[in-house]
Parts: C-alpha cells; sequence; structure tokens
C-alpha cells in the first residue's frame, strides 16, 4: 500500500507550483524554432515600409545619386554617339589631308630647298594605297604685273592691289573639295599644251567683274589675255584658292618660267595618314625621301581618344561630384532615421531583435535607396541621350551594359552610404532606446 501510494503521490502542491522529482531530469531551454526569427522577407518588408514612410524625403534623399548617374551614363552614351560626328567633322578638314612640301636647311644664313617637287608628284603619289587623289600646287611670279579685266591702263585711275596667281595641276581641285559653280576645270590637255586658260575663285571673279563664261571672258595678266573658263567655290581646304586666277602648271612653266611646284597636296582615306606619310617621300624621289617635309594627321583612334577623353573627363567628374553628394545625402537621411526611430529599435531589441537585425535593416533601407535613384537616373540619362540625338539628327548609341551597371552603381553608393548609420544603430541598448523613445 506504501508502495502504490508512492508512485501516485502528486508532482504538485496545492499552490499549483510544480515539485521537481528527484529522479527527473533538470529542464534544459531549448532555441525558438527558426521560422520564429527575423527571416529575409521580414527584413525586406521592414526596409521597403522604412523606405516609403516618407516619400517627400525619400525624393530629396535620391536627387543626388539620380543626377550622378545620369550624368555618368549621359556622358558614355554621347561620348559612344558623337563619336562618328567627331570623325566626320575631322574628316572633312585635316584627317584625310596630307601636305608634302620640299624640306628646309639653313646654311651660310640662307635657307635652301633640300628638294624639288616633281611635276608629275600627283600621278606618283596616287598609286599609293590609301590616296584618293593628288595635286599640286605653287605661286607663280609674275614679275610685277597686273591682273585685270581689261587691257587699258590708265594711269588717272587709282592703283588697285593685284589678285594673285596661282599654278595647280588637274587634279588639285578634287583633292581640296572646290566646287565648279560656272563653266568647267582644266585638263591634263590644257596642261600639257600650256594653254592660256584660267580658273578664277569666287572672290576673284566678284572683284574682276566676271560672272559668266559662257561667252569667253577673258582676264590680263600684264598685257597677255587669258580665257576663264570656269570659276570655282566652296572650298573645304586652301581657302585662298577663292581669291586667286588659277593657271595650269604647264602654262605656268611656259610663261612665267615656273621652276617646280610648291607643295603637294593629298587626300587620303581615314586612318592612312601614317603609310601615305611614310611612302610619299620614297615615291617621289627614292634616292632622297628626306628631302621632303610631310605634314599628316595622327590615326582616327588617336583624334577620336583625345577629343572623347578631354570631354568625358568634364562630364565624369561632375558625375563623380553628384554621387558624392548623393551618398553623403543618403548617409544623413539614414543616420536621422536613425535618431528619429530610437523608440522602434528599442521595442525590437526588447522583442528578441539581434544588433545583426537592426543593422540589416538600415543597410537594406540605404541600398534600396539608392537602387532606386540609379534606376531613375540610368533612365533619365537614357531618355537626355535618344532626345539630344533626336534634336541633332543622330543616331543614339547606347551600351546596355554600362547602363546597367550604372544602375547597379546606384544600390552600391546606397550600400555603402548607410553601413555607418546601421552600426550606430545596431549600438543601441534596448533599455537606453526605451527610455528616450518610449
Amino acid at each position: 500500500m506504501r508502495r502504490l501510494l508512492t508512485r501516485t503521490r502528486p508532482t504538485t502542491d496545492p499552490d499549483g507550483f510544480g515539485l521537481a522529482d528527484a529522479r527527473a531530469t533538470p529542464a534544459v531551454a531549448k532555441r525558438p524554432p527558426r521560422g520564429d526569427r527575423f527571416g529575409a522577407r521580414d527584413l525586406f518588408a521592414e526596409a521597403t515600409f522604412g523606405v516609403g514612410a516618407r516619400p517627400g524625403r525619400l525624393i530629396l534623399t535620391i536627387m543626388g545619386t539620380v543626377l550622378g548617374i545620369a550624368s555618368v551614363v549621359v556622358t558614355v552614351g554621347l561620348a559612344n554617339t558623337t563619336a562618328g560626328q567627331i570623325n566626320k567633322q575631322f574628316d572633312a578638314v585635316a584627317a584625310t589631308q596630307v601636305v608634302v612640301e620640299p624640306a628646309k636647311s639653313t646654311g651660310g644664313g640662307q635657307t635652301r630647298a633640300k628638294a624639288r617637287i616633281p611635276w608629275d608628284a600627283a600621278e606618283r603619289v596616287s598609286r599609293l594605297a590609301g590616296v584618293e587623289s593628288a595635286g599640286t600646287l605653287a605661286e607663280v611670279d609674275v614679275r610685277g604685273a597686273q591682273v585685270t579685266s581689261v587691257p587699258v591702263n590708265d594711269p588717272s585711275q587709282a592703283a588697285q592691289t593685284s589678285v594673285p596667281v596661282l599654278a595647280s595641276s588637274e587634279g588639285l581641285l578634287e583633292t581640296v573639295r572646290g566646287v565648279v559653280v560656272t563653266g568647267r576645270n582644266f585638263d591634263s590637255g590644257h596642261d600639257a599644251r600650256g594653254d592660256r586658260v584660267v580658273v578664277l575663285g569666287a572672290r576673284a571673279a566678284e572683284s574682276l567683274g566676271v560672272h559668266r563664261v559662257d561667252r569667253q571672258p577673258s582676264i590680263f595678266i600684264g598685257e597677255d589675255s587669258y580665257t576663264v573658263i570656269g570659276i570655282i567655290d566652296d572650298v573645304k581646304r586652301k581657302t585662298e584658292l577663292l581669291d586667286a586666277v588659277i593657271l595650269p602648271m604647264g602654262t605656268a612653266r611656259s610663261d612665267f618660267d615656273l621652276a617646280a611646284p610648291a607643295e603637294l597636296q593629298v587626300r587620303i582615306a581615314p586612318g592612312a595618314g601614317e603609310v601615305v606619310a611614310e611612302q610619299a617621300p620614297i615615291a617621289l624621289d627614292p634616292n632622297s625621301p628626306d628631302g621632303f617635309s610631310v605634314k599628316a594627321p595622327p590615326a582616327r583612334s588617336t583624334v577620336q581618344q583625345n577629343v572623347q577623353a578631354d570631354v568625358d573627363l568634364i562630364f565624369l567628374a561632375l558625375g563623380a561630384v553628384a554621387l558624392l553628394i548623393g551618398g553623403v545625402g543618403i548617409a544623413n537621411v539614414t543616420l536621422l532615421s536613425v535618431m528619429e526611430r530610437v523608440g522602434e529599435i528599442g521595442l525590437r531589441r526588447a522583442l528578441g531583435a539581434t544588433r545583426r537585425d537592426i543593422a540589416a535593416q538600415f543597410i537594406v533601407e540605404s541600398a534600396i535607396i539608392g537602387l532606386i535613384g540609379g534606376l531613375i537616373g540610368a533612365s533619365l540619362g537614357v531618355a537626355v541621350v535618344v532626345l539630344v540625338s533626336a534634336l541633332q539628327s543622330w543616331v543614339p548609341i547606347l551600351d546596355l551594359r554600362v547602363v546597367g551597371a550604372a544602375a547597379v552603381a546606384g544600390g552600391l553608393i546606397g550600400l555603402a552610404a548607410g553601413f555607418y548609420p546601421a552600426l550606430k544603430a545596431a549600438a543601441i541598448e534596448p533599455i537606453t532606446a526605451l527610455r528616450r523613445g518610449v
């Protein structure tokens, strides 16, 4: 009976407090299940709520990041878009022009030319790869003769400035991209025969009173008559041709004893400058190629890189400053948010949130703010590039990898900016926070 009563003895006293059996194993505290802890979904939900709680502050916070990311996207996009336009501008003026002149040597107080440009220099150089056209040019010494449109010499009239006289080969006009607006240009036949024909630049024709060539007007160099067969205009290079009377080389040799061309103008394909500069002196004189001085443009890549580097440097510097301002703004607003939410932080710490949970929430909030700014900035940059290209009738060129990287960069900036405020929030003790925030 005693044994039965011992087995059936209650384990609780009348007051309800548990009585531990001497043979019972002491209780061991167990951790709460994994699902009760602060998970990734909770973290993202809390961070999203914290970001959207104050829309006005959010807009002001992301402005710096938006401007910085937009500046970077616009810089890269416009640089790529304008690359072709920049190359076209260089091609139109200097990037496809090579000028060959006799090299100069100084001795005995005098400057002398080391070599003479051959009469057939244009034909020799035209055989080189990359050469599109070539022509020779020289200034003609008319020995003081006046260039007039009438042969009458009236001593009572005031002296007029004589129009300069130049000599050129047939291919010069094409090389300098001139346009015949009236009549025609002289050809190799005029040159070979030494015909007394001339072509006038537009301004020279106006000063001489020649506007039409259908009636074969003439001008006079001294007392000799020369038939005007054409008027040229719109010269892209060597604009001094517009003020001059231009003779065929053969005519200048026979009438004015022209000794040799003064220079050789060459139009080349883009990027062929270095090759032509190296081979042109050899083509003109294989025995003495060092007797010529060649002015050639740099390679296209060098020109393009130099121009783009200057433009990109300015925009990237502005973008970096804007990004720095945006990062500082995110850090300041996040730190202010920490100070305003001290009570919330204390309550969450009291309910079991760890320092890591608190820090992670503020870091994620900053990263979300930065990512929003990056997405908006990248979109704004793309819109600006497309708009500018449309206004200028350009084809926009955008690298999607750059746009995507710029958007991600906004998130990284926000992540870095939120690191210090997150540490400050994690360092707040629960009891202190509850005293100050509740």
